[in-house]
């Protein structure tokens, strides 16, 4: 048997990384992406959020942060912050970011994610050897063909909290294997809470595989099976508990978000499937599960590779083929997916077919490298792959001559190892297949990504943006907002400041609403909500500076952050005119609106077109803006198109989805006048922390203290639950002298009290068992033996 002492799986699992880390990097630089090319790797939400939000979590970490773990107060006005920490900065490695300048977040993020496929690899790489012995090196090639599968360079990489998920298919695995012979109880489900708390969407995949593994495994072994299932049930259950102080708000965060799009699920082609396991291949709605030729030939030649026992065989192949279905069958892609079809890619769970194939190629080698008769069955498999993805449109040239040269690359070092002789040559051959073909499959999505929506990376400008925004920064006692024109969703996040810019999975309902009532623009079907840069909005949520014209300029007068409407007045009931609903929250009238589209002379054009695809300017010699409508998916914000400065001049508009907008006249004195009576009667001193806000009134205030704030679940005033008006947090006095509101995430109090009984049940349950097997032992250790010669006691001897 070959050795697997500790220092065998540490040189396999550093080799499988280097391997790893040296594919992904190389790919990149033949691409010159990013960092080793001016091509850009800020495509989609990579840019849109994990950017950003690893920046914020940069200015926590060093304490530069507008709020807390709590509540964000740059995003949206102000939201939840600790459902995002879940989703998007759970994994342990993000904290990593902290250690490079904030300049270089960018580079951070692509160290990180280079950092987790070779974490990775190299744990694939000590769970195979831990499932069965076998030589050390074939371990590292394919934990290193796991940690480069394709859905991990072409789909995980601009996603790159999905990669803790592939760290969490063999992490789990391995605590199957700790409870499959009644080992490490505590350590079991501490894995498990680390792999849910880094990413509980893609630790749920990686748990029902790690389940299903442990199954076949049983299913092999054969012996008593209910007492394993159920110390992995309770394993699993403890390691979640343990996760619910997080896990618990994230999914109430989820439950009030602004819904999605609703897709149903369309299977992937037959050719197309069979297509994305070769190398040098893209598309955004199939199976990413390209593996490497030679694991596929290991994998292939199972069932034909004699030295493996015939039951485990047919199990081992039929749970790689029943995997492969239920990516494609209606039902079993919904229980994959927390049985809801995802918005963008619908195969988030490739990787787990990966790693069962991964598995299934090690049971092959650990059994003894196989024969001429297995390299033959595993060869035609794979060529029968090769034959059944012609007809896909999908394949290139490029794709069958990496998948040729590695057919021949991983035949000629198998022969090699089977014979026993040369192998570091087979070896290599084996690691330069892998390590060419994984190479040239980055480089080439890499190019092909670049077909989805792509941003700057980091320069000299946004240096100078993001030091423009921070001289100007007044907060609390104004807002800066970040402002157009936008790069990323989350400019907030990324250049500073406390705008209304905001894009999560968690955008909160009552947020979008607000915001769309007021004239506010939005991308993905109302989860990405834009900046609005109105001078009446800015009034009302105390934006006093921002981002415009590439300078931060001052706007008009503002409010404080805290306000009080007079007794009696009523909460505005929005309603289609966002005009009308800014007044209502004003409480005042500023803007006209003409029925032909015609501002008085002096007055602010403002136009209002969320449907419209095009440009609009005042009059034919107007400077065009552009807006970019398109309902339900993109919604334009209110407009501003300049000053009226000669009698008759309309709007013209041009594009598609022209018809149905609304023209609004503001007058700036009414304006400045109905701002000037809300501050004479407003918070005299604002105190804002990182889980709330505290203002001292005029004295002998009544009426309703409303906060520059969206009212999302989770605020109290006073002790009690906030109120809303117009939806921002709003609370009744009657003569106070001060006002405090308080932010806890919905969700916290029971996460923590399900963590707290979760660590109680399972100290105790520790502390029980190691107790009983000292009981156990001690009763089973035979008496010491009487040495030779001595006397006999008799019965009646005493001491």
């Amino acid at each position: 048997m070959p050795d697997q002492t500790p220092s065998v799986g540490g040189r396999s699992a550093g080799l499988a990384a280097l391997l790893t880390a040296l594919a992904v990097c190389a790919g990149d630089a033949v691409a010159r992406a990013f960092p080793f090319g001016p091509r850009r790797r800020g495509v989609n939400d990579l840019a849109n959020q994990f950017v950003p939000y690893h920046a914020h979590l940069w200015d926590l970490l060093h304490g530069r942060a507008d709020g807390g773990l709590l509540l964000n107060w740059q995003s949206g006005w102000g939201t939840s912050f600790l459902p995002d920490l879940g989703t998007y900065l759970g994994s342990p490695f993000a904290p990593l970011v902290a250690l490079f300048p904030r300049a270089d977040i960018e580079y951070a993020v692509y160290g990180v994610t280079v950092l987790k496929m070779a974490v990775a690899a190299a744990v694939m790489t000590v769970t195979l050897l831990r499932l069965r012995p076998g030589p050390w090196w074939a371990a590292a090639v394919l934990g290193a063909s796991y940690g480069l599968c394709g859905w991990a360079v072409i789909e995980a990489t601009y996603n790159p909290m999905w990669l803790d998920g592939l760290i969490a298919f063999p992490l789990l695995c391995l605590v199957g294997e700790w409870v499959r012979q009644g080992r490490r109880p505590l350590l079991g489900p501490l894995v498990v809470a680390l792999c849910w708390v880094g990413n509980f969407y893609t630790a749920y995949m990686a748990t029902l595989g790690a389940a299903l593994v442990l199954l076949v495994r049983l299913a092999v072994a054969g012996g008593p099976r209910l007492r394993v299932l159920a110390r992995a049930a309770a394993t699993v259950l403890l390691g979640i508990g343990l996760a619910a102080p997080v896990l618990v708000p994230v999914f109430l965060g989820s439950t009030r978000a602004y819904p999605g799009v609703t897709r149903e699920f369309q299977p992937a082609d037959g050719t197309d499937f069979l297509a994305r396991l070769l190398p040098v291949t893209y598309s955004f709605s199939t199976p990413a599960a390209f593996l490497g030729t030679g694991t596929l030939l290991l994998a292939g030649a199972l069932l034909f590779h004699r030295k493996v026992p015939r039951r485990e065989r047919w199990l081992w192949a039929g749970f790689a083929v029943a995997v492969a279905v239920s990516l494609q069958w209606g039902p079993t892609h919904l229980a994959w997916h927390v049985f809801a079809t995802p918005n963008g890619s619908p195969y988030r769970q490739t990787f787990v077919l990966s790693g069962v194939l991964v598995v299934v190629a090690w049971i092959v080698v650990s059994y003894g490298w196989p024969g001429r008769r297995a390299l033959l069955g595993g060869a035609g498999v794979v060529a029968a792959v090769g034959v059944g993805a012609a007809a896909s449109e999908l394949v290139n040239g490029w794709s069958y001559l990496l998948f040729a040269l590695g057919l021949v690359a991983a035949c000629g070092g198998l022969w090699l190892a089977g014979r026993g002789k040369r192998m570091v040559v087979a070896a290599a051959l084996l690691a330069a297949a892998l390590v060419g073909q994984a190479a040239a499959t980055t480089a080439y999505a890499d190019r092909a990504r670049l077909r989805l929506d792509d941003y700057p990376a980091w320069g000299a400008e946004q240096d100078r943006r993001t030091a423009a925004l921070a001289a100007a920064d007044g907060w609390p006692a104004f807002r800066t907002d970040s402002g157009r024109p936008r790069i990323t969703g989350n400019e907030p996040l990324l250049f500073g400041g406390q705008g209304a810019a905001y894009y999560s999975s968690h955008t909160p309902a009552v947020l979008t609403r607000t915001l769309a009532a007021l004239g506010g623009g939005w991308t993905s079907r109302g989860r990405n909500l834009q900046s609005l840069d109105n001078p009446v909005t800015d009034a009302l949520f105390g934006v006093g500076a921002r981002w415009r014209d590439e300078a931060v300029v001052r706007t008009g007068p503002v409010l404080p952050l805290v306000t009080v409407r007079p007794e009696g007045a009523a909460a505005p009931r929005y309603g289609a005119s966002p005009f009308r609903n800014q007044e209502m929250l004003l409480g005042s009238s500023v803007y006209t609106l003409p029925a032909d589209g015609v501002c008085p002379v002096g007055s602010e054009v403002f136009l209002w077109a969320p449907d419209l695809k095009g440009t609009a300017r005042l009059g034919a010699g107007g400077a065009p803006v552009r807006l970019a409508g398109g309902m339900p998916k993109w919604r334009a914000a209110l407009t501003s198109l300049g000053v009226q400065r000669t009698a008759g001049t309309k709007p013209v508009l041009e594009g598609g989805a022209t018809r149905g907008h609304a023209v609004g006249c503001l007058d700036r004195e009414r304006l400045a006048a109905a701002v000037a009576g809300l501050r004479a009667r407003a918070a005299v001193s604002v105190d804002v922390t990182d889980s709330g806000i505290r203002a001292v009134l005029p004295a002998g205030t009544r009426g309703t203290v409303v906060v520059a704030a969206p009212r999302i679940a989770g605020w109290t005033c006073e002790g009690r639950p906030a109120d809303s008006y117009g939806g921002l947090v709003a609370v009744r006095v009657d003569g106070r002298a001060s006002v405090s509101c308080s932010f806890r995430p919905p969700g916290l109090r029971a996460g923590l009290a399900a963590g707290a009984v979760a660590l109680m049940l399972l100290v105790t349950s520790t502390t029980w068992e190691r107790v009983a097997r000292r009981r156990r032992a001690a009763t089973a250790s035979p008496a010491a033996p009487r040495r030779s010669g001595a006397p006999r006691e008799s019965a009646g001897t005493t001491a």
